[in-house]
């Protein structure tokens, strides 16, 4: 318990100097175009740093950082290392005015210590895609160089559009851009629902199951274990798929629904029936410490060995929980019942009590659904969409424009585009480290699965990162704001618009990535739409060297880490 402490402790830390290290992204171009004095932007900046906690209702973000190791290789320890490891090179890199991205340097000390980890007690026989998400490290060194080549040409767009002489053809073309986002954020919003809920059937986990099953039958052909354990997931994957496949026509009729209108319709036609009692059953066994039983078991033979039978005899709790839950039995014959079956410590029955009483699927599942819809993002570009255009009218049609005016509207445009940012880096960088919580307090046996995250910590984090910014980061701007390319408050406009809806779009996908490199993309887009010789290509050379290097040096600095950790831990 004392080790979890200080990782929060130390995630906490890390949260707060991704705010000063990263301070420069959400201000260096309002700071730089002197539309705000330092001190104004740092605090306009963590302002809207927090209010990103009500924006983004699915942490998808934080969830992907979470699997960036699976679960057999999630220790205390490796966590504990990566933090170490991810702090050091982000007060390095800050030390020395080196806008790196903290988002690569968490995933790569994280990574970086499992893989330690999984050497020390395997040896060199392992799988390299049994340790690490691969699918999430690929998506998340992809847009090492997507992120700022998306922001580049979204900045080069918006700045195109903005210089247009015509505001006819500017207010058109910025209906149509904004009438293609919404279908687009739609499309997240649909895909979003339809993954939470095969996730909530396990439909993902199933198949994964499935998938490992078949491939250790290649070296094993007719292992009976084996063949019966492919039998029992793919008759689980069936029904799952059964319900699921019942409820999809109403996850695709969202928006004229609700998310508890199709909870209630699922409820009441039995389509979550089979699931409430694996989800009761996981549970009544949780509160029992299961999970704390799991977490030892890797590295304890005794846990091990008593984990195995748990695993085993918890699963015949389905037999009571259904009668429970079918009211065929009271709450205390189930306990009875449950206890014969595998024994509930005395410590824990009032909490296996609260766990059975509290229970109700309509409402888990309706929050499942929930935590997909992104209305307020949508509004949200719906409504600075309208303003931009409102304010091009007025100071071009209803004024007679001059160059002052224009100035003083961009620069006042500025503070909407510069808190758009920050939204965004709070609501992507926050969940970084909410991600890793998560990953501590399952590796201690405090939850099961990144679902059950306790709600004091994204508001630790939110506030972390926000205070964190209102510390500063100056060396960072100073590289930010004026060494990439000199920059006007107009193409501060842009490219903080394009750094946002970047930031915005990846978040909506779940994929991490670096607010640096999106800001960075989206300045070198606005001085590359005067001339490409208005941007110092050598400072940004240097940039993409240090973006490049980030999660490798960060994982062998992980590694290293963990190796003393482990020593003087004996």
């Amino acid at each position: 318990m004392t080790l979890l402490i200080i990782i929060i402790a130390l995630a906490l830390i890390f949260d707060y100097i991704n705010g000063f290290h990263d301070a420069a992204n959400s201000i260096a171009t309002v700071v730089s175009t002197k539309v705000l004095t330092p001190f104004q932007a740092v605090l306009w900046a963590a302002l809207f740093n927090s209010v990103a906690y009500w924006i983004f209702k699915d942490h998808a973000v934080a969830n992907s950082i979470s699997k960036t190791v699976y679960k057999d290789f999630i220790t205390l320890p490796v966590i504990f290392s990566g933090l170490l490891a991810a702090i050091f090179w982000n007060l390095l890199t800050w030390w020395y005015g080196i806008p790196s991205s903290s988002s690569h340097t968490l995933i790569g000390g994280f990574a970086g210590a499992a893989i330690a980890h999984a050497l020390m007690i395997k040896g060199i026989n392992f799988s390299w895609a049994k340790i690490v998400d691969s699918e999430t490290i690929l998506k998340t060194v992809l847009f090492i160089f997507l992120a700022p080549i998306i922001g580049i040409v979204i900045s080069i767009f918006i700045t195109v559009v903005t210089i247009m002489r015509n505001v006819w053809w500017r207010l058109a073309i910025i209906s149509i851009a904004t009438l293609l986002t919404v279908l687009m954020f739609d499309k997240f919003e649909d895909s979003k629902i339809k993954e939470n809920v095969q996730k909530f059937y396990s439909i993902d986990k199933y198949q994964k199951e499935i998938a490992t099953i078949k491939g250790d039958l290649v070296t094993k052909q007719g292992d009976s274990s084996l063949l019966a354990a492919l039998a029992l997931n793919e008759g689980k994957l069936e029904k799952a798929n059964i319900s699921y496949n019942h409820i999809l026509p109403y996850l695709s009729d969202f928006d004229n629904s609700s998310a508890d209108k199709i909870a209630a319709v699922a409820k009441d036609s039995g389509w979550l029936k089979n699931i409430a009692v694996s989800k009761l059953k996981d549970a009544v066994r949780n509160a029992n410490d299961f999970l704390v039983l799991e977490a030892k078991a890797p590295e304890n033979a005794d846990a091990k060995a008593e984990y195995t039978i748990a695993k085993d005899k918890t699963e015949l709790y389905k037999a009571p929980v259904k009668l429970y839950l079918e009211e065929g039995l009271s709450l205390d014959s189930a306990l009875i019942a449950i206890n014969a079956i595998y024994p509930i410590a005395d410590k824990n029955i009032e909490k296996v009590k609260g766990k059975m009483t509290k229970f109700n699927i309509e409402k888990t599942f309706a929050s499942e659904i929930d935590k997909a819809d992104n209305s307020i993002i949508v509004y949200g570009i719906i409504g600075a969409s309208i303003l931009f255009m409102i304010i091009y009218f007025y100071v071009e049609k209803i004024k007679t424009p001059t160059a002052h005016s224009v100035a003083y509207m961009f620069k006042k445009l500025q503070l909407f585009s510069s808190a758009a940012f920050s939204i965004g880096h709070g609501g992507n960088d926050a969940q970084k480290v909410m991600g890793i919580i998560g990953a501590a307090l399952i590796a201690n046996g405090s939850m099961q699965d990144f679902s059950q995250l306790p709600s004091w910590v994204p508001v630790a984090c939110y506030l972390a990162i926000g205070l964190g910014t209102m510390s500063g980061g100056w060396k960072i701007v100073k590289t930010m704001g004026s060494k990439i390319t000199k920059v006007t408050p107009l193409e501060g406009v842009a490219a903080e618009t394009a750094g946002a809806f970047t930031l915005f779009f990846t978040g909506q996908m779940g994929i991490p990535v670096s607010t640096t490199h999106t800001i960075t993309g989206s300045i070198i887009g606005v001085g590359a739409t005067k001339r490409l010789s208005a941007v110092r290509w050598g400072v940004t050379t240097n940039l993409l060297w240090a973006w490049v290097l980030t999660i490798p040096v960060s994982g062998v600095l992980a590694a290293i880490t963990f190796y003393i950790v482990h020593y003087f831990s004996k």
